[in-house]
C-alpha cells in the first residue's frame, strides 16, 4: 500500500492490498477501496462508495458526491464500481437517492473518458465505453458493451439496450433497443450496430434473424411495433438475441421507444 503524505485518508476507510493514492487526494470514512485500486492525483472519493478491484482513477475525478437533486438531505445513497474500471480526467459519479433505491452501479470493465458524468440511481454494465463528456441523467440503465460518442447526453429514466452504439453530440431522450445504432440531435435508430455483432463473433444466420427482426418491427406496416416484436419473438426463437430485442421494446419503461429513420433497415 502507498499513500501520499498529502493524500487524506479518514478514520474508517477500507483500502486493499496494493492501493495507490496519490498526491493531494482524499478518501472518505465510508470509503472502500479494492485491492490494487490506483488513485493517480487530486481524486476525490466520498459518501459510501466501493471501488473493484485494479480500478485507476484520474486526476480531478469526484466519487461518491451527493445526488443533484433540489433538496436533497438523503445520507445513505452508495455508488459501487465493478473492478477493472478506468476513470479519467474530471469523472463524476453520484451516489444513489432516497426515490432511487439509494444505489448507484458501475460494471467492471468500463472506461469512462474525460468529463463524463453518471447520475444518481444509474445502472451501468460491463465493458462500457464512455467517451469525452458524455452525461447521463439520473435513473438511467445502460447494458453491458454500450459505446457513447463524445459529448452525448441522456435524459433521466432512458435506457440504452447491450451492445448499442450512441453517436457524438446525441440527444438520448427515448429507449436506445440492444444492438442498435443511434444518432441525431433528437435521437433516432440508424439501423443495428454491425460491426460490433461482427466483433462479437456472432454466426452469419444470427445477425441476419436481427436484421430481419429490426426490419419488420420498425418498418413494417401490419400491427402495432409491439405486435410485430412478438410475431418476430416466434419467428425466431432460440435466438438470444432476438429475445433481447423483443424483450427491451415490451418492457413496461417510462420513455418511449426510439424508433428508426425512414431509410434505415438494419443495413
Amino acid at each position: 500500500m502507498s499513500v501520499h503524505p498529502s493524500a487524506v485518508v479518514e478514520d474508517g476507510a477500507a483500502l486493499g492490498a496494493g492501493v495507490q493514492i496519490g498526491p493531494f487526494c482524499h478518501v472518505g470514512p465510508r470509503v472502500t477501496l479494492g485491492d490494487g485500486v490506483r488513485l493517480v492525483s487530486h481524486v476525490s472519493v466520498g459518501g459510501i462508495t466501493a471501488l473493484g478491484a485494479g480500478c485507476t482513477v484520474y486526476p480531478g475525478a469526484v466519487l461518491g458526491g451527493d445526488g443533484q437533486i433540489r433538496g436533497n438531505d438523503f445520507t445513505e445513497g452508495r455508488l459501487e464500481i465493478g473492478a477493472g474500471c478506468v476513470l479519467r480526467e474530471m469523472v463524476s459519479m453520484n451516489v444513489g437517492s432516497r426515490r432511487g433505491g439509494g444505489l448507484t452501479r458501475i460494471g467492471p470493465n468500463g472506461y469512462f473518458m474525460a468529463n463524463a458524468h453518471v447520475g444518481h440511481d444509474c445502472r451501468v454494465g460491463a465493458d462500457v465505453t464512455f467517451a469525452n463528456s458524455v452525461a447521463l441523467g439520473g435513473h438511467c440503465e445502460i447494458g453491458d458493451g454500450v459505446i457513447f460518442g463524445g459529448l452525448a447526453a441522456v435524459q433521466q429514466f432512458c435506457r440504452v439496450g447491450k451492445g448499442a452504439m450512441v453517436g457524438g453530440l446525441t440527444g438520448v431522450n427515448r429507449d436506445v433497443i440492444p444492438y442498435a445504432m443511434a444518432f441525431g440531435d433528437h435521437v433516432e435508430l440508424a439501423g443495428l450496430n454491425l460491426v460490433g455483432l461482427k466483433r462479437r463473433g456472432l454466426p452469419r444466420a444470427t445477425i441476419n434473424a436481427m436484421r430481419a427482426t429490426f426490419r419488420v418491427v420498425f418498418h413494417g406496416r401490419e400491427g402495432s411495433i409491439a405486435d410485430r416484436a412478438r410475431a418476430a419473438r416466434e419467428r425466431y426463437a432460440g435466438i438470444a438475441e432476438v429475445a433481447e430485442m423483443v424483450d427491451f421494446i415490451l418492457a413496461d419503461a417510462k420513455q418511449e421507444l426510439c424508433l428508426a429513420r425512414r431509410r434505415g433497415d438494419g443495413h
